[in-house]
C-alpha cells in the first residue's frame, strides 16, 4: 500500500515548519542585537531554539538568510488574491499594505532589526540587489496572474521595481528615525511621491540664504 500523507497532515507539517523557521530568526535576531551579527555564532542560533546545528541547516543555508528571511510574501499574496479583480493595482496595493498594518505593528522591533542589519552588515547589503530582484519576480508574478498579464512585460517590470525600490528606500527612511512612527505610513508617504510623479527637473538646489 503506498505511502501517502494526507493535506491534513501536509498542512499541518508545514505549519509545524513554518514555526520553526520562524523561531530560529526570531532567537537569532535576538542574539544578533544582544551580542552583534559577526559574533553570534550558528551553534549560538541552533543551542537558543533547542535545535541541533544540522537541523539549522535544513532551514536556513546560513546567517544572511536567517536575516533576509520574509514570512509575509504568503500573506501578501493571499491579500492581494482577496481584493476585487476590477480594482486598480494602485489602490489593491494600498489596500494591501494597509491590511499588513497590524502584523507589522505586531512585529515591529523584528522589522526593525533586520532593515537595521540590512544597512550596515556589508555581507547582508552585498545581497540586496539579489532580495531586490527577487521580490520584483515575485510581485510580477502576482500581478501578471491578477490582471491576466506577462510577468516579463517590460512595462509590468518597470512598474513593479518602482514600487519595490520605493518600499526599500521607505524603509531605509524608517529605519534612519530608529523605527519612530508607522512603517505603513512611510512606505505610503513614498508612494504619494510616485504617484504625484517625481521628476529630476523638480530637484534643484535649495535657495540661497540671504
Amino acid at each position: 500500500m503506498p505511502n501517502t500523507i494526507t493535506p491534513m497532515a501536509r498542512g499541518l507539517r508545514e505549519r509545524k515548519k513554518l514555526k520553526t523557521r520562524e523561531s530560529i530568526q526570531r532567537e537569532a535576531m535576538r542574539l544578533f542585537q544582544m551580542q552583534g551579527y559577526e559574533e553570534t555564532t550558528i551553534e549560538q542560533i541552533a543551542a537558543a531554539v533547542e535545535i541541533s546545528p544540522s537541523t539549522f541547516f535544513n532551514y536556513f543555508p546560513n546567517k544572511e538568510d536567517v536575516v533576509l528571511y520574509d514570512a509575509y510574501d504568503p500573506v501578501v499574496a493571499s491579500l492581494l488574491s482577496e481584493r476585487p479583480a476590477t480594482e486598480p493595482l494602485s489602490i489593491a496595493m494600498r489596500r494591501v499594505l494597509e491590511a499588513m498594518g497590524g502584523v507589522f505593528d505586531r512585529d515591529h522591533e523584528i522589522i526593525l532589526a533586520r532593515g537595521r542589519l540590512w544597512f550596515e552588515v556589508p555581507a547582508l547589503r552585498a545581497r540586496l540587489w539579489e532580495e531586490l530582484e527577487k521580490a520584483q519576480a515575485f510581485i510580477s508574478g502576482l500581478i501578471a496572474e491578477r490582471y491576466g498579464r506577462d510577468a516579463d512585460d517590460f512595462e509590468l517590470r518597470i512598474t513593479v521595481m518602482i514600487v519595490v525600490m520605493t518600499s526599500m528606500e521607505a524603509m531605509r527612511e524608517w529605519v534612519r528615525h530608529d523605527g519612530k512612527g508607522s512603517f505603513v505610513a512611510m512606505v505610503n508617504r513614498a508612494l504619494d511621491l510616485v504617484d504625484a510623479g517625481a521628476r529630476l527637473d523638480q530637484i534643484t538646489s535649495p535657495p540661497a540664504r540671504a
